[in-house]
């Protein structure tokens, strides 16, 4: 017996349905392609933002480190080699031989008499590693030189010499420390800073923000806590008187913000405060 053949035809999807499915499986797949890039984007923008971060505080961590031991070991320690103590706790330039009063004085706006100590620029003179077996307990001191250069924060280290400039000799010692510091960017760039909404304040009335500010001790008539340095041309403002340095960092990611194009910075803050005395 042959079978009888049904009432009813299987169809398939026609063309236009079959055009229209492809359609909306290639938004779709769009879509999620499109969220998919804007995250990487995204979470490559705030690796970078989170790596500058990191490298902003160590720099400031070895900073305020640094600037803590200055003037270790004092004057008065039993040594009668120069290269083995202190003689101030900041070394400067010009006239570093001559000591105070010296003709190298601190002033606001990095505009002065000295090549350092200025806004972007210090020297530290002291024993980095008074522990070290090799050489305790009489360990060569050392100046520690902090310098931005363009937007690059150069740190170097080199032994004193006695009757030496230590802006001359550290000169040749500076390597990178810290990428993309941008406390004195060119005004276009600051200007730029300003018009992004998410940094208001960074860079109050379009100037750069000092690296380093200083306050001193005033052996002329004593003060505690310490001031901001006494004016140009009063007896106390001098090198060999700082006792804290505020240090701020300002640092560029290297990757712009994924969704406004504009550069995001970091900011970080501390201060350091000498513990070894001038004398």
């Amino acid at each position: 017996m042959r079978p009888r053949p049904s009432g009813t035809r299987e169809r398939g999807f026609t063309l236009i349905e079959m055009l229209a499915s492809l359609g909306i499986f290639l938004l779709v797949t769009g879509v999620a392609f499109s969220l998919l890039t804007s995250s990487q984007q995204r979470y490559r923008t705030e690796s970078e933002v989170l790596t500058s971060l990191q490298e902003a505080r160590l720099g400031l961590d070895q900073m305020v480190r640094d600037i803590n031991d200055a003037g270790f070991p004092p004057p008065t320690f039993a040594s009668t080699d120069p290269t083995k103590v202190t003689s101030t706790p900041f070394a400067w330039s010009p006239g570093y031989t001559v000591i105070p009063p010296s003709p190298c004085q601190i002033v606001t706006g990095d505009v002065g008499p000295c090549f350092t100590p200025t806004d972007f620029d210090i020297i530290i003179e002291t024993e980095p590693n008074p522990n070290d077996p090799a050489c305790a307990p009489n360990c060569s001191v050392e100046w520690i030189r902090y310098q931005l250069q363009g937007t690059t924060l150069m740190r170097g280290m080199v032994p004193k010499k006695a009757s030496h400039d230590p802006a001359v000799d550290s000169s040749t010692a500076l390597v990178p420390f810290v990428q993309n510091v941008v406390n004195n960017s060119p005004t276009l760039q600051i200007g730029q800073f300003q018009l992004d909404t998410t940094y208001p304040a960074v860079f109050p009335g379009g100037a750069p923000v000092p690296i380093f500010q200083y306050s001193c001790d005033t052996p002329s008539a004593p003060l505690n806590p310490p001031q901001p340095c006494p004016p140009l041309g009063a007896p106390d403002n001098s090198p060999a008187n700082i006792r804290d340095v505020a240090i701020t960092l300002i640092v560029a990611a290297p990757v712009p913000d994924a969704t406004t194009g504009q550069p995001r910075l970091v900011q970080v803050e501390g201060r350091s405060r000498r513990i070894n005395p001038n004398q």
